[in-house]
C-alpha cells in the first residue's frame, strides 16, 4: 500500500482539504483555509520522491520526468479520489493532493440559492463558475453536471485537466475526457465536440484564448457550455473574456459574448465561526437584456449597479452574500472584514469604540 493512502485517509478524516507534501517538513494539510502542519517527522527528498513516484502509472512517470511537473488524479477504493499536481523545485519533489469528496453534492447542499435551477434550465449559452483557486469552483461545476444528468436525457461532454468527480449514469449520457491521456488539449477536445452530438460541453478551465473562443462558438451555434475562469468578480470575468482578444477583434467579440453569456458565479469560501467549515460567499451574474446592453456597449463598469438593482431576478453581489452569512452568525466580522470590498457596508456590526472602516478603492 502507499505511503500516501495512510495520509490520505487521516486527512478526510480532519475534514482536510488538501494533503502537502514538501522536503524538510512535516506532512500537512490545508483545512478551513489554512496550513497545518501533523505530527510526523520531517520529509527529506527521498521520501517525498518516493511517495509522488509510487502514486504513479509509468507513462506519467515519463511526463513527469519530461515535463518536471504533472497534474494527475489517483483514487484509493471505498475511501476517494485526489487530485495531485506534483512539482520538481530546488530541493527535491513536492506534491499538492485535494481531496474529492466520494459523493457528488447536490447544488442545495453546496449553499447555492434557487437561481442557479433556472440558471441551468437554459439548453444553450454559456455559463461561468468563477473565482480563486481553492474555492469550489469544480465541486460547483460537478453539482451543476449531476443536476442536470439527473433532469434530462442529454449528452454532457466535459473536458478536465484531470477528472475529479466520476459522473454515474443516470438520465443523461456523461462523457469524461482527460487531458494528456483521452485527448491532446482543449481545443482538440472541444473541436472534436461539436461532432459528438453533445447538449452540454463542460470545460475544466478557460486558460487560452482558443478555449475561450470554441467555447463561444459552441455557445452561439445551440450548445450550453459550462466553464471555470479565476477571476474575482463578474465584471472582471467579462472583461478578462474580452481583454484576451486582439484590439481589432473585441467589438465583435462584445456582441457574440452579450448574446451568449447566460450567468457569472462568483465562488468565495470563508471560515465559519467556530473554524470547522467554510461557508460559501457568492456573487451572481444574470445575462439580462441591460446586461447584455452593457457588455456591447463596452460598459461593464456599470455591471456592479446593474446587478445592485437586480436582486428581484436573482442577481446578488458578494459584499451582500457576507453580509447574510454575518447576519446568520456563519461567519465572525474579522472574516467579513477581511472578504468585503467595501468595508463601508459593516458600520452597523462595529462595536461603537472601533474606529472607522475605510472602503477599499
Amino acid at each position: 500500500m502507499p505511503i500516501l493512502d495512510k495520509v490520505f485517509k487521516a486527512a478526510i478524516s480532519m475534514n482536510a482539504s488538501d494533503v502537502h507534501i514538501i522536503p524538510g517538513e512535516p506532512f500537512m494539510v490545508r483545512h478551513t483555509g489554512k496550513l497545518v502542519r501533523l505530527k510526523s517527522q520531517p520529509l527529506t527528498a527521498e521520501h517525498t520522491f518516493k511517495m509522488v513516484d509510487e502514486l504513479l502509472t509509468p507513462a506519467q512517470r515519463e511526463i513527469m520526468a519530461r515535463r518536471q511537473q504533472l497534474d494527475f488524479a489517483y483514487e484509493i477504493e471505498g475511501v476517494g479520489r485526489f487530485r495531485g499536481s506534483a512539482m520538481v523545485h530546488n530541493n527535491g519533489v513536492s506534491g499538492v493532493f485535494r481531496i474529492i469528496p466520494p459523493e457528488i453534492p447536490t447544488l442545495s447542499q453546496l449553499g447555492l440559492p434557487d437561481v442557479i435551477y433556472s440558471i441551468l434550465d437554459n439548453h444553450q449559452g454559456i455559463i461561468l463558475v468563477t473565482g480563486a483557486t481553492g474555492h469550489g469552483k469544480t465541486t460547483t461545476l460537478a453539482a451543476m453536471v449531476d443536476y442536470i444528468n439527473s433532469q434530462r436525457a442529454h449528452h454532457i461532454l466535459t473536458v478536465e485537466d484531470p477528472i475529479e468527480f466520476i459522473h454515474p449514469l443516470k438520465k443523461g449520457i456523461v462523457n469524461q475526457r482527460q487531458l494528456g491521456s483521452n485527448t491532446l488539449s482543449y481545443q482538440n477536445a472541444l473541436k472534436g465536440a461539436l461532432r459528438q452530438d453533445p447538449d452540454v460541453i463542460v470545460i475544466g478551465e478557460l486558460r487560452d484564448l482558443d478555449t475561450i473562443s470554441l467555447a463561444i462558438s459552441a455557445s452561439e451555434t445551440g450548445h450550453l457550455v459550462i466553464g471555470t475562469l479565476s477571476t474575482s468578480n463578474a465584471a472582471k470575468t467579462v472583461d478578462r473574456i474580452i481583454d484576451s482578444y486582439p484590439p481589432g477583434e473585441q467589438n465583435q467579440i462584445r456582441a457574440m459574448l452579450s448574446e451568449s453569456l447566460k450567468a457569472v458565479i462568483t465562488q468565495r469560501l470563508i471560515p465559519s465561526v467556530d473554524g470547522k467549515v467554510m461557508r460559501l460567499a457568492l456573487e451572481v451574474l444574470i445575462g439580462s437584456l441591460s446586461v447584455a446592453n452593457l457588455i456591447r456597449d463596452n460598459k461593464t463598469y456599470q455591471i456592479q449597479s446593474t446587478m445592485q438593482m437586480g436582486k428581484n431576478i436573482g442577481m446578488r453581489l458578494m459584499d451582500d452574500s457576507i453580509v447574510e452569512l454575518l447576519e446568520a452568525e456563519k461567519i465572525s466580522l474579522q472574516a467579513a472584514i477581511a472578504n468585503v470590498n467595501n468595508k463601508s457596508i459593516l458600520k452597523r456590526f462595529m462595536p461603537p469604540d472601533s474606529g472607522d472602516l475605510k472602503e477599499e478603492g
